[in-house]
């Protein structure tokens, strides 16, 4: 999560997606997680540890018990943590490839990441291998998924695509974010499973996640165009 001018970016997108996976692996979300006080929770963790204008804030949520594969509860643990965070040090045009070495795993679990995620863990090495600023994974039948980090979006046709959940790819906050916004806007989206190829002819292809949003300029050989107006007319209306 974001901490931005003493606000949770997105805070009621992230306490969504929260509860879906708490659905999903039958976990009992503690209340504090939810009420009004997290937010306050999170400011003094964030001034404890000088964190400044700007925080990453990171919350990680686990079942309580022993660690055993039968669960004796369906209660949850929660750690948080803060850092300082400067969201205009990331490359605003990115290099990117194809990973080779691992693919989603689609399954009722895939749409959140847990405490341990083999399949970024094993496309960020190779990405940091290929010196590459991220690196597209696709799902097992080889369509676009999502990048290590970031869902991937691209605007075609006055059309924005984006990979469905089918693909394995997280339902990020980012993308809730998105979507929700272009559907007010009153533009046509288009979500599905896409080959490579349906990114020919973009006038933008970009990541996003919770820390903001990235045009992709390179694509292995391939140099995309990336409309920097609409880019940042995206982000302009996302990021108010």
């Amino acid at each position: 999560m974001i901490l931005e001018n003493g606000k949770l970016r997105f805070r009621s997108y992230h306490q969504e997606r929260m509860h879906e996976a708490a659905s999903v692996l039958r976990l009992s979300l503690p209340t504090e997680l939810l009420s009004d006080e997290f937010e306050q929770q999170v400011l003094g963790l964030a001034e404890q540890n000088n964190c400044g204008y700007t925080a990453r804030i990171k919350l990680k949520v686990w079942r309580s018990g022993e660690g055993l594969y039968t669960p004796q509860t369906n209660k949850a643990d929660w750690l948080l943590t803060a850092q300082p965070t400067h969201l205009s040090s990331s490359p605003e045009n990115i290099k990117v490839g194809i990973c080779q070495t691992a693919r989603t795993i689609v399954s009722p679990f895939s749409t959140f990441k847990g405490v341990n995620s083999p399949v970024y863990v094993m496309a960020s090495i190779e990405k940091a291998e290929r010196n590459l600023d991220d690196i597209i994974i696709l799902d097992p039948d080889g369509n676009l998924a999502e990048l290590t980090y970031s869902n991937l979006f691209w605007v075609k046709g006055n059309t924005l695509h984006t990979s469905n959940l089918e693909t394995g790819c997280l339902n990020g906050v980012m993308r809730r974010a998105l979507l929700s916004w272009a559907t007010q806007q009153g533009w046509k989206i288009q979500e599905g499973k896409f080959k490579l190829e349906e990114l020919d002819g973009a006038e933008l292809v970009f990541g996003g996640n919770v820390t903001g949003l990235r045009a992709i300029k390179i694509l292995e050989e391939q140099t995309f165009t990336t409309n920097e107006s609409l880019l940042s007319q995206i982000k302009e209306g996302i990021l108010v």
